[in-house]
C-alpha cells in the first residue's frame, strides 16, 4: 500500500496542486446547506464548506492509491459521491441549519468512505484522525490546556468563561443513583456541541439533547 502522504482531516484548507480538479465542489447548490456552520475543535464557529471534505477525501486516497489518484476518473468520482453523500447527511439532520461539530462530520467521511467499500481508505483516514488525536491529547497534556475552553454569553450580553467543573457536577448529580448511566458521555457530547459565544441558557438545553440521544440505549437517562 502507497503511503506517499499523509490523509488529512477536515481541518485542512490547502489543495495541493495535483489535486485541483477533484477539489472543485461536488454538492451542487451551495443554498441546501448555507446556513450550516461548524464547530471547531477550539470552540470557534465557520461556515460550513464541502469543498474542505473534497479536498481531505482527494488527500485520503493520495495517501493510499498514491499520485496515480489524481488523475483517476474513478477516484473522482468516488470522492464527488462521498462528498455529496456526507453533506446531504449533514442537511438532513440540520434541515433549517444549525451548527455541526468536525468530528460529527469527520465520522460521516468514515462511513461514506466505508459504504463505498473503500475499507484502506477509510482504515488510513482512521488512523490518522486517531494519531492525530493523541498529538493534541500530549500537546494539551505539556501545555495544560484544558480541551475545549469556550465563552459563554449571560443575559446582559457579556462573555464569561465555561466554568465546566459546575457543569460536570450538575451532570454528575443528575445522573446520581440512575443506573447504566454515565455523565462523562453526557458532558463530552454536550461540549463538543458548544461553541464559542453560546447563550447561557443554551447550555443547559444542549445538556438535555445530549441526554436525549441516549435514552435508545439506555431509558435511564429520560430522567
Amino acid at each position: 500500500m502507497a503511503t506517499t502522504e499523509t490523509p488529512v482531516s477536515t481541518d485542512t484548507i490547502a489543495v495541493p496542486p495535483t489535486t485541483d480538479t477533484a477539489a472543485t465542489s461536488a454538492t451542487g447548490d451551495e443554498n441546501t446547506w448555507g446556513e450550516l456552520r461548524v464547530i471547531r475543535r477550539n470552540g470557534k464557529v465557520t461556515a460550513f464548506d464541502a469543498d474542505k471534505i473534497t479536498v481531505a477525501v482527494t488527500k485520503a486516497f493520495l495517501a493510499v492509491e498514491g499520485g496515480s489518484a489524481a488523475a483517476s476518473a474513478r477516484v473522482h468520482d468516488v470522492v464527488r459521491n462521498i462528498t455529496q453523500q456526507v453533506t446531504d447527511a449533514l442537511v438532513r439532520r440540520n434541515p433549517d441549519g444549525g451548527t455541526v461539530h468536525i468530528e460529527d462530520i469527520q465520522d460521516q467521511v468514515e462511513l461514506a468512505l466505508m459504504r463505498a467499500g473503500e475499507h484502506k481508505v477509510a482504515r488510513d483516514y482512521v488512523l490518522y484522525r486517531e494519531a492525530r488525536a493523541q498529538e493534541r491529547e500530549q500537546a494539551r497534556k505539556e501545555t495544560g490546556e484544558e480541551e475545549h475552553l469556550v465563552n459563554i454569553t449571560l443575559a446582559d450580553g457579556t462573555l464569561q468563561p465555561l466554568n465546566i467543573q459546575r457543569l460536570r457536577t450538575l451532570v454528575e448529580e443528575a445522573c446520581n443513583g440512575l443506573e447504566e448511566t454515565d455523565p462523562r458521555v453526557i458532558l463530552d457530547d454536550s461540549c463538543r456541541n458548544l461553541f464559542d459565544g453560546v447563550k447561557e441558557d443554551d447550555v443547559s438545553q444542549t445538556l438535555v439533547m445530549s441526554a436525549r440521544t441516549l435514552i435508545e440505549s439506555e431509558p435511564n437517562y429520560s430522567y
